[in-house]
């Protein structure tokens, strides 16, 4: 159900993510969503959780896998405008923003989803850089991630947006490139 969900958000956005039309494409009837979510609330809590998952754990998922941060900018050079260029991937992202800013119980799961990604960058820090304290390793966290989502919301506004001269000269400024 929950998938059947996830495709319907990335199809319609919120307004098509109806108990009817959620148990229709799951091939099962209403009853079952309010079984098991308690109705169209938990069901698109459910759903908000899943499409978090796929947007942000998915981005963080390849940045901590970058070897150092010369390769992590090189993945966000390529990932912004593959991302971008997915249509029902930022779709998805859109509306769980905007569903978000619409529902706290919505919003709480995309904070959830923020904090654990600013957590497994930091943790990824912690292995890159051992001697930085605690708090640098958030604030950095925060600074990535705030980064990231800035530069995919920009492209998305603006396909000329320069993503490589950006991350060029972030990368100049952090000393990553000659």
């Amino acid at each position: 159900m929950i998938e059947a969900g996830f495709t319907l958000l990335a199809e319609g956005g919120w307004p098509a993510v109806t108990t009817r039309a959620v148990a229709e494409r799951a091939g099962t009837n209403v009853g079952l969503i309010h079984y098991h979510f308690g109705g169209l609330p938990g069901l698109h809590e459910a759903i908000a959780r899943r499409a978090g998952d796929e947007i942000v754990g998915s981005v963080v998922d390849v940045l901590v896998e970058a070897p150092d941060p010369a390769a992590a900018l090189d993945t966000v050079r390529a990932l912004v405008p593959a991302t971008t260029a997915d249509g029902q991937r930022m779709r998805l992202a859109v509306e769980v923003m905007a569903g978000s800013l619409r529902d706290p119980v919505l919003g709480e799961v995309l904070r959830q989803e923020l904090r654990r990604a600013r957590e497994r960058i930091g943790a990824r820090l912690a292995e890159l850089h051992p001697s930085w304290s605690p708090e640098r390793r958030a604030g950095a966290a925060t600074v990535i991630v705030a980064l990231v989502d800035g530069l995919l919301l920009h492209r998305l506004l603006d396909t000329a947006l320069p993503v490589d001269e950006a991350l060029t000269a972030l990368g100049d400024l952090l000393g990553d490139r000659p």
